[in-house]
């Protein structure tokens, strides 16, 4: 294993995240300490401060890159930023809002750097994961969102939870696909699945936390963009179904 095989970059999109990324930079760092890392935050111009408030907290580590969108807007397209920017040949993609909990990087890049997957779901729906503070309403618009990305995006149908937001993925299997990557779509895991030459998944179960400060960004808007993005990728001529790992 070469040395940028041994090192990871942490990829995060972020808007009006201002309460919580000082925390939020603080526990990744912790999360990975003893490890070879670089955290990279890419956000929308946030006119909450969040870059400035990004680079204060991350001056004091030495590998904290904060990107600054201006004109731009997109969970997808700036976590795509983010990829491609990377300097390392594995990348951990994850919210900055902490309902993605840190702690368990070190868990997700232990199995990418072992080898013989290309790609870790952190799944809220594998056995042992779980979802803390949603209302009923909440939990059904997610289900339903994963019955439909099985059962019109079929290399989605082995994964449990093909619409989080939280996993780990060989960077060359991102970039070979950059350009058919669509932007436009909310869940980049769903267009992942569908369109990135990938052979071998592992889901790591955890529990998605309770937002504590800031707002959701999920709306009626996302809802729709998400069953648009479902709707074009079921028109995709699908390779067969890639060998999961357990």
């Amino acid at each position: 294993m070469d040395e940028g095989a041994r090192r990871i970059s942490v990829v995060t999109a972020t808007y009006n995240e201002a309460e919580n990324i000082s925390e939020f930079i603080d526990r990744v760092e912790r999360a990975l300490e003893g490890y070879e890392f670089e955290l990279v935050i890419v956000d929308d111009d946030s006119p909450d401060g969040t870059a400035d408030i990004a680079r204060r907290a991350g001056s004091k580590y030495g590998n904290v890159r904060v990107i600054v969108r201006r004109g731009e807007r997109g969970l997808a397209s700036a976590l795509l930023a983010g990829i491609a920017s990377a300097n390392c040949d594995y990348v951990v993609v994850m919210d900055a809002d902490l309902q993605h909990p840190p702690e368990m990087l070190p868990v997700i890049v232990d199995l990418l750097l072992k080898g013989g997957v290309d790609l870790v779901v952190a799944s809220r729906y594998a056995s042992g994961g779980s979802v803390r503070g949603w209302s009923i309403w909440r939990r059904l618009v997610s289900r339903v969102a994963i019955c439909a990305a099985h059962l019109l995006v079929p290399r989605t149908r082995g994964v449990r939870d093909p619409v989080s937001g939280f996993f780990g993925i060989k960077r060359e299997l991102v970039l070979r696909e950059k350009e058919s990557l669509r932007t436009g779509g909310y869940k980049l895991l769903v267009e992942i699945l569908a369109r990135c030459d990938w052979r071998r998944v592992a889901e790591v179960p955890y529990a998605f936390q309770r937002r504590e400060r800031g707002e959701s960004k999920l709306g009626a808007a996302e809802i729709v963009g998400y069953l648009a993005q479902i709707l074009r990728l079921a028109r995709l001529r699908f390779s067969p179904r890639a060998e999961k790992s357990h």
